[in-house]
């Protein structure tokens, strides 16, 4: 088979790498209102999937979702953002040793239920709370696979900071491809977590 064939290995990781950027676009200027941020996540996980799946037209398929999902997917959101906004300040003002192991603690399972959420409100339907619950149940159960998911997204964010102190010109590219491509690398690992539940 040709290097350019439809079908090729090769073919197939391009057109996954070009939605990729297109669903980071599309994420970031959804995003900027910022009470749209999470039917933006929402929308971006479905579309990842889908695309992945071969099934429809990104933009297509991102918008659709934004809207089918958007009151839901605000309602995650606003938890999420509040406590985001208290965890901050308690890293960047409480710095009392003390509540070291609280903040550890409360971080740990605000991320892990942010790497879930997104998913599994793309997918199900449920209740708000039952999706929040799910995200922490299926996330800490899948261990594994949400270590996984963390180690991509440090490489990540460690390609952005060594890019700005020694490739500054890099940073941009870093950037274009940037929750798009973590969102694309999160899929298979969030569909094999998440196929107990389908």
């Amino acid at each position: 088979m040709s290097m350019f064939a439809p079908d090729s290995t090769f073919m197939r990781g391009l057109s996954a790498m070009i939605d990729a950027i297109w669903i980071n676009i599309l994420l970031v200027v959804t995003s900027l209102p910022l009470l749209t941020v999470g039917a933006a996540m929402t929308a971006a996980h479905d579309a990842a999937r889908k695309s992945l799946e071969s099934r429809g037209h990104v933009t297509a398929n991102y918008f659709q979702s934004f809207r089918r999902n958007f009151v839901k997917s605000t309602l995650l959101w606003l938890p999420f953002a509040f406590v985001g906004v208290l965890l901050a300040y308690a890293w960047i003002v409480l710095q009392f040793t003390p509540l070291l192991i609280v903040k550890i603690a409360f971080s740990l399972l605000w991320y892990i239920a942010w790497l879930w959420v997104w998913a599994l409100q793309a997918r199900f339907e449920n209740s708000v709370w039952s999706t929040l619950r799910n995200s922490l149940v299926i996330g800490i159960s899948r261990m594994g696979l949400t270590v996984i998911m963390a180690v991509i997204d440090a490489v990540l964010i460690a390609l952005i900071v060594a890019s700005w102190f020694l490739m500054p010109e890099g940073l941009f590219l870093l950037l274009l491809f940037g929750c798009g491509t973590l969102i694309m690398l999160h899929t298979p690992l969030l569909e094999r977590g998440m196929s107990a539940w389908l």
